[in-house]
This record gives C-alpha cells, structure tokens and sequence, in this order.
C-alpha cells in the first residue's frame, strides 16, 4: 500500500473531515484494486464495490474505472 494520512496521525489529526474522508475512499478503492490485481475478487464484484463506496461516500467524479 501507499502511503496515506490515515497512516500519520499527526498529518491525520490536521485533516478536515472532508479531507479525511477523502482519504479513507482512497484507502479502500485501493483496497479494491488489490483484491482484483490479485484475483481475490471478480471484476464485476469490483465495479459494484467501488460504484458503491463512491456513491456512499459522494466520490461521484474521483471513480474511474480501472482498465
């Protein structure tokens, strides 16, 4: 994984709660592509997965499909 201010508390603590935010979606759409890279899930289950986290966390422009 990259490096991300969750892993800084000190960068973490000085994040507004949109910046934070921000940061976990990133976090877990790498997650995501991970798994997939890996084969640990499907491409369909990904596309779902990150449809979803993007419309939770209203991510609606940063999703880009991966190719």
């Amino acid at each position: 994984m990259s490096n991300h201010p969750i892993d800084d508390k000190e960068l973490w603590n000085g994040l507004t709660h949109e910046q934070k935010n921000h940061a976990l979606y990133l976090r877990e759409k790498e997650l995501l592509d991970l798994f997939l890279a890996h084969g640990a899930i499907t491409r369909a289950q990904h596309d779902k997965s990150l449809h979803d986290l993007t419309e939770k966390m209203g991510e609606h422009a940063a999703a880009q499909p991966q190719g």
